[in-house]
C-alpha cells in the first residue's frame, strides 16, 4: 500500500492555470514546468537600493536538480524532489514533505541586471541574488 499525501496547493495551481488558459487565450506560451508543478517553495524576497535578495527553503534536494531561468524580466526557478521510496521491510506511517515537481517565477517591478544574478544552495535554501539595474538605483547629487 502506497501513502500519498493530498495536496490542496495542487487543486489551487489546477484551477489558477484553467483561469489563466481562459483568460489568456491562445496568445500566451505554454510553460511546461508551470504546467506539470504540483507544489510552490516558500521564499523570502527582500529589497535594498541595490539588489533583491530571494530566498527559497527547498531542503533535500541537490543543486542540480534545480534549475533557474530568467528571461523577459522574469525569473522562474523550478526543479524536482523525490518522494520517499517505500520499502519492503518497513511501514511508512506519514508522510508530510511535499515531493514532484515545483515551480516559481517572478516578475520584478524595476529593472534588473540579468547579467550578474547569482545563486547559492547551502543547507536546503536556495539564495537568488537579483541585481537592480544601474539607472534604476538611487544616485547621490551633490549641491554647488
Amino acid at each position: 500500500m502506497t501513502v500519498v499525501r493530498w495536496n490542496p496547493l495542487n487543486d489551487m495551481m489546477n484551477l489558477q492555470r484553467e483561469f489563466n488558459r481562459v483568460f489568456n487565450g491562445m496568445e500566451s506560451k505554454r510553460d511546461e514546468d508551470y504546467e506539470s508543478a504540483v507544489w510552490s517553495p516558500m521564499v523570502d524576497i527582500v529589497e535594498d537600493e541595490e539588489k533583491y535578495v530571494l530566498s527559497f527553503d527547498i531542503p533535500g534536494m541537490k543543486k542540480d536538480d534545480i534549475r533557474m531561468h530568467f528571461a523577459e524580466g522574469t525569473l522562474k526557478i523550478s526543479g524536482e524532489r523525490k518522494a520517499i521510496e517505500e520499502q519492503t521491510e518497513s511501514t511508512c506511517h506519514r508522510v508530510e514533505r511535499l515531493s514532484g515537481k515545483f515551480y516559481r517565477s517572478f516578475t520584478f517591478p524595476t529593472q534588473v541586471n540579468s547579467d550578474k544574478i547569482s545563486a547559492r544552495y547551502e543547507d536546503g535554501v536556495l539564495t537568488v541574488t537579483v541585481p537592480k539595474a544601474e539607472e534604476v538605483k538611487p544616485r547621490q547629487i551633490s549641491i554647488n
